[in-house]
C-alpha cells in the first residue's frame, strides 16, 4: 500500500509523456532565482591569429568559400552561439579569393582587423575594407567578398543568427543576383542634419554600408565625456537615427584617463569588445579582463563594467537595439545614470 502512490504517480507521469505535457512546478528554472550573470569570455589576439593559419592552410571549396572560425560558447556547445542572439567569428581571405554572391535573412556586420585590398559588395556597391572599418550587410541585402591585395585579410564577423533560429526565419538564397539593386553614393549624407528626401524612410537599414574606422574615431574623439569616464560614439542610420542595422547596436568607445575612477556600469545587453586600439584592463563582475589591440572579449548581462586605460578604442556590438525594440532595455550606472 506505501508503494500505490508512487505508482499511480509513475502512471500520471507517463500518459502526461505520452501526451507531451511536462509539470512546471518541477522545471529547474521556472520561478526560480537568477543564477547570476555569466563570466566573460576572452580570446587574445597574439593566440588566435597563429590558429587562424591553419584555416588559411585549408584549400576544400567549402574552406575557401568560408574561411570562418567562430568564436564559439563553451556554455553551449551545440550551437553557432558566441553570446546571448550573436554569433561571432573570425573569418579570412587569401589574395585573389573570393566569397561568391549571396544573402539571407541574418543581419551581419564585418570589422577588418588585419591586410588591405579587399572589399565587399553590398547590393553591388563596393566597400572598401581596411583596418577598422565597419561594413553592414543587412538582412537580404546581396553581398560578395574580394580579395585582390597581396596579403591575407582577416576580419570580425558577427550576426544575428541564433535570433533567427529561435524565430524560425533562417533563411539563405546563393547567387547569382536576380534583382535590381538601388543604393546611393555615401556622398549623398557626408552634410552632417542634411539627407536625400527622395529614399527617406525606405529601408529599416541604413543606405550606408561602410563606416570608415577614420571617421568614426574623429567622432568618438570629440564626443562629451561620460559619467562612467569613456566616450562613446553609436553608428547609426543617417535616415532617422535608428541603429545602423536592426536588431543589432554597434558603438565606438574611447576611454579617458579618469574611467577607472568612476562609477561601474551595467546592463542587460549581450555585449561583444574588439580592441581597435591601445591597451587596458575592463572589470567585468568579479573577473577582470586585460586587454591590447585586437583582442575580443565579451560583457555578459547584468554584469557590472568599469574600463581603465590611457589610450584604448573599443568597437562593441551587442543585441541592445533588440531589446530596447522590445521595451526590454534596462541599463545604468551606480548612480542610475544611463548610459549606451
Amino acid at each position: 500500500m506505501d508503494h500505490a502512490p508512487q505508482v499511480a504517480a509513475e502512471g500520471v507521469r507517463q500518459a502526461w509523456k505520452r501526451a507531451n505535457l511536462s509539470p512546471l512546478w518541477e522545471s529547474a528554472t521556472a520561478h526560480k532565482p537568477d543564477a547570476g550573470p555569466a563570466q566573460p569570455m576572452t580570446w587574445r589576439w597574439t593566440d588566435v591569429r597563429p590558429l587562424i593559419e591553419h584555416a588559411l592552410a585549408m584549400n576544400s571549396p567549402a574552406a575557401v568559400e568560408r574561411r570562418v572560425l567562430l568564436l564559439s560558447n563553451p556554455a553551449d556547445p551545440e550551437r553557432d552561439v558566441t553570446i546571448g542572439p550573436l554569433c561571432v567569428a573570425l573569418q579570412s581571405l587569401l589574395p585573389g579569393e573570393t566569397a561568391r554572391p549571396h544573402r539571407h535573412s541574418m543581419n551581419a556586420i564585418r570589422l577588418l582587423l588585419e591586410g588591405n585590398g579587399a572589399e565587399t559588395l553590398v547590393d553591388g556597391k563596393p566597400c572598401r575594407m581596411e583596418y577598422g572599418d565597419l561594413i553592414l550587410t543587412p538582412g537580404w541585402c546581396w553581398h560578395e567578398h574580394r580579395h585582390n591585395g597581396s596579403d591575407p585579410v582577416v576580419w570580425l564577423d558577427a550576426l544575428d543568427v541564433p535570433l533567427h533560429e529561435f524565430l524560425g526565419t533562417t533563411a539563405f538564397q546563393p547567387g547569382p543576383i536576380n534583382s535590381e539593386l538601388l543604393t546611393l553614393d555615401d556622398a549623398a549624407f557626408d552634410a552632417a542634419g542634411m539627407i536625400p528626401q527622395t529614399v527617406a524612410g525606405t529601408a529599416p537599414h541604413s543606405p550606408m554600408f561602410r563606416y570608415p574606422f577614420a571617421d568614426a574615431k574623429r567622432s568618438v574623439q570629440r564626443a562629451p565625456v561620460l559619467q562612467d569616464g569613456t566616450r562613446r560614439v553609436r553608428y547609426s542610420n543617417p535616415q532617422n537615427g535608428d541603429s545602423a542595422i536592426p536588431l543589432m547596436d554597434c558603438s565606438l568607445i574611447s576611454i579617458t584617463p579618469q574611467s577607472g575612477k568612476v562609477p561601474t556600469t551595467t546592463t542587460n545587453c549581450h555585449t561583444v569588445c574588439c580592441v581597435l586600439e591601445g591597451s587596458g584592463t575592463t572589470s567585468i563582475g568579479d573577473t577582470t579582463v586585460t586587454w591590447r589591440e585586437r583582442d575580443i572579449f565579451t560583457i555578459p548581462p547584468g554584469n557590472a563594467v568599469k574600463h581603465d586605460s590611457q589610450d584604448g578604442i573599443l568597437f562593441t556590438v551587442s543585441d541592445r537595439d533588440l531589446l530596447s525594440r522590445l521595451g526590454l532595455l534596462k541599463e545604468g550606472s551606480s548612480e542610475q545614470s544611463a548610459v549606451y
